[in-house]
């Protein structure tokens, strides 16, 4: 049975006060999660220390980072490298989030070097693709994806894919409030899936968890997560609150 993941991406949101007060309630009132379910939240980096410690008594709670540099050192002031993330025990590394790829213009080249460094500290990525509104509108969605994984993710090696989560976020409904209905979602998720047996095998394309973000809050979690290949759900605006977060994390 493939884990179940409720991924929590804070963004550029919270002071550490508030953050610590965050992370403090889940781990106080979140009930204990069954072997197959898992927390993971991606803290701005300047937290990512502290924030191990206040979860330290939930292993099925895990932090991550929402970002690393595709070099590995040097002068790249105001960077981060997968090496020093792993220095802190950071496992988990959100690579290629629509808003880096819009707003800091990164390529699938790029992200192809975050995911070969993250492999190689062991750091396991959360490999973010998915496709505008003109995209969808067009109909060209499918090869839209299908040109982000094969110019990224597919450069991995069979043991590196299967250590690699997938998000599936549709860029037209991050933050929007707008969410792609039932079947929208679970045909991308079966292409990519299927995409992934295409390239790999079945047996490892069944193993791989594919979760999906973009407006999912408390409301609807329990809706999508029932689709088939969805495997959780990457959270943002909804993991800042105590109740909407818990209430994600349920419907796993």
């Amino acid at each position: 049975m493939r884990k179940k993941i409720a991924a929590a991406n804070w963004k550029m949101n919270l002071t550490w006060q508030e953050g610590a007060s965050l992370l403090e309630k889940f781990v106080s009132e979140c009930p204990s999660l069954s072997a197959h379910q898992q927390v993971i939240i991606a803290v701005p980096f300047p937290y990512l220390n502290n924030a191990q410690g206040v979860i330290q008594n939930r292993n099925d709670f895990s932090i991550a980072a929402q970002n690393c540099h595709h070099k590995a050192a040097g002068a790249y002031t105001g960077e981060v490298a997968a090496s020093m993330l792993q220095s802190i025990g950071i496992h988990y590394c959100i690579v290629g989030h629509s808003e880096r790829r819009e707003y800091q213009s990164e390529t699938n080249s790029q992200l192809a070097d975050k995911l070969q460094l993250c492999h190689a500290h062991q750091i396991t990525p959360i490999f973010c693709c998915g496709e505008s509104l003109p995209t969808r509108e067009s109909g060209e969605q499918n090869s839209f994806v299908q040109t982000q994984l094969q110019e990224s993710l597919f450069k991995l090696t069979p043991a590196q894919i299967a250590q690699t989560i997938i998000a599936y976020e549709p860029i037209w409904a991050i933050g929007s409030g707008v969410v792609p209905s039932k079947k929208e979602i679970e045909e991308m998720h079966g292409f990519i899936r299927k995409s992934l047996s295409d390239w790999y095998s079945a047996a490892l394309a069944d193993s791989i968890r594919i979760i999906y973000g973009g407006s999912c809050n408390e409301t609807n979690a329990i809706d999508i997560f029932s689709i088939p290949n969805v495997d959780g759900g990457l959270i943002g605006g909804a993991s800042l609150h105590v109740s909407s977060f818990e209430k994600i994390i349920n419907s796993l």
